[in-house]
């Protein structure tokens, strides 16, 4: 079945957070959007207890700068567990759209192997912004709470490897 709410989630397999620290890049372009899906993401992490002082959130330009931000913040605080990368692209006339979802995505990819932390990709690739918003809390729910589960799940389960070295 195909899921069509980004928001939908099943609450009973979601980790509880209080013990988590998961940091938050957002782009500031198209901010109508990307704070939205913050919002989304934070209201989220505070639901499943992790601690507001545990969610530093920092803003970049764009989202090809989600990459830098997501690797300075690992680099700058050794102690999250996770880092949320919250943009929005919209396709346009040119190629610029191409060019920054594949950098994006294979720079958070690298982030992630290089700190050996979950770095989540919560960015919006739309056609329009229609698209957009109706991902950004509309009709299709709030990729921003998908990137919160998503890290959730993924801190969850790298401390449960973790432990299963020991």
């Amino acid at each position: 079945m195909k899921k069509t709410n980004l928001s939908e989630h099943n609450a009973a397999e979601v980790p509880n957070g209080a013990h988590y620290r998961i940091g938050v890049v957002v782009a500031e372009w198209n901010s109508d959007i990307t704070n939205a899906l913050a919002q989304g993401a934070l209201d989220t992490l505070l639901h499943y207890g992790v601690a507001a002082d545990n969610i530093p959130i920092v803003h970049v330009p764009g989202s090809f700068e989600l990459t830098t931000g997501a690797d300075l913040m690992l680099k700058n605080d050794s102690t999250l567990d996770a880092v949320i990368c919250i943009g929005c692209v919209i396709q346009g006339e040119t190629r610029h759209f191409d060019f920054i979802c594949e950098a994006v995505s294979q720079g958070l990819t690298n982030v992630a192997l290089k700190h050996e932390k979950p770095v989540i990709f919560s960015l919006l690739t739309t056609n329009d912004m229609q698209q957009a918003l109706d991902r950004a809390g509309g009709k299709h729910g709030n990729k921003g709470v998908e990137g919160a589960v998503t890290a959730l799940k993924m801190v969850a389960m790298q401390r449960q490897l973790e432990q299963q070295k020991r």
